[in-house]
């Protein structure tokens, strides 16, 4: 099974499991119906960004939809992709309070990437491994350059740039548990 199949048997089951049609999660997503039924088959190639827009409308982290990390990862084994930055999940810890993904990014050069918020009170850190990264909040991003690291609310829109050089990086998305009905 294929990266585009795997991703959309997970969207399909947790769509359903929420118990949303179709048309309710392109609703809350922003992501068209079109779009989200050719996801949901296979025959459509996901980018980051939107992958996004569904697991936060589904109050999911991005993890939930791609593949178990497989040991020994690297990041040149492919990714989801966004406008500048392509990611590789490595890890996924949960315990009693957060899920957190962790992933080797790559930031392009060139054009920063915006990212839309993600689930309340997620937060992001990135620990920089090569090159300069701009991150952050738009009206206050955070320079980090080898060895640096930044952090900053993801349940707010943020940006993703690499002014001076592609920028290779270990991201940190942390995500709350969501309450559940017996909370």
């Amino acid at each position: 099974m294929g990266l585009n199949d795997e991703v959309g048997r997970r969207l399909k089951q947790l769509r359903q499991a929420d118990g949303l049609s179709l048309s309710e999660l392109a609703r809350r997503s922003g992501v068209g119906k079109g779009t989200l039924s050719e996801l949901e088959t296979g025959r459509r190639n996901p980018t980051l960004e939107t992958l996004y827009a569904l697991t936060t409308a589904l109050g999911r982290p991005l993890s939930a939809v791609l593949d178990d990390p497989s040991p020994g990862i690297a990041a040149s084994t492919g990714g989801v992709s966004g406008s500048a930055v392509t990611a590789v999940l490595l890890e996924r810890y949960e315990d009693e309070s957060a899920a957190t993904d962790v992933f080797r990014i790559t930031i392009a050069e060139g054009a920063p990437q915006e990212s839309a918020a993600h689930a309340p009170h997620a937060t992001e850190s990135l620990m920089v491994l090569s090159g300069t990264a701009v991150v952050g909040l738009p009206d206050a991003p955070q320079t980090a350059g080898p060895g640096g690291h930044a952090h900053w609310p993801a349940d707010t829109p943020h940006v993703y740039g690499a002014p001076d050089g592609e920028v290779q990086g270990v991201l940190f998305v942390r995500y709350p548990k969501r309450p559940t009905s017996s909370d």
